[in-house]
């Protein structure tokens, strides 16, 4: 009787094994195929690539000027098309809405720095102004 309990037990064991190895072998596969690649970052926002540098009144003709740089990315050349804002005040106030200029900056390498100028409305008589980015997009150029 011990050793035919000894076979069913083996037998068992075996059935067992197989059984396994029919359920978590193409999980492994399936594991194993799919993991292949590092997880990709999302792209940085054009918006961090640019920045206001200046914002003067142009005393001929009593428009705003705002002086726009971008740093160019390390995808490959590329164009930044860049909406500045002019305000009078730093912080945008909700109920008013703020003149816009685009300004686009072509040829910008990766790593160099490009310069540009945005023209904005005439400026009234004894007001400061501000000037900020209010978006930026980057098109990369073969």
């Amino acid at each position: 009787m011990a050793v035919s309990t000894l076979k069913w037990q083996g037998r068992l064991v075996g059935l067992v094994t197989v059984a396994g190895l029919l359920v978590f072998a193409p999980l492994g596969l399936y594991v194993w195929a799919s993991g292949g690649d590092a997880p990709q970052t999302p792209p940085r926002a054009a918006v961090e690539d640019v920045r206001v540098t200046g914002c003067r009144i142009d005393p001929a003709g009593r428009r705003v000027v705002a002086a726009v740089e971008a740093t160019g990315r390390a995808e490959g050349l590329g164009v930044y098309v860049v909406t500045v804002e002019f305000r009078d005040r730093a912080e945008s106030d909700p109920r008013g809405r703020a003149a816009q200029a685009l300004v686009k900056i072509p040829g910008v390498a990766p790593g160099a720095t490009e310069y540009a100028e945005a023209v904005g409305p005439v400026w009234p008589v004894a007001t400061v102004p501000y000037c900020g980015v209010a978006g930026a997009e980057f098109a990369r150029t073969t």
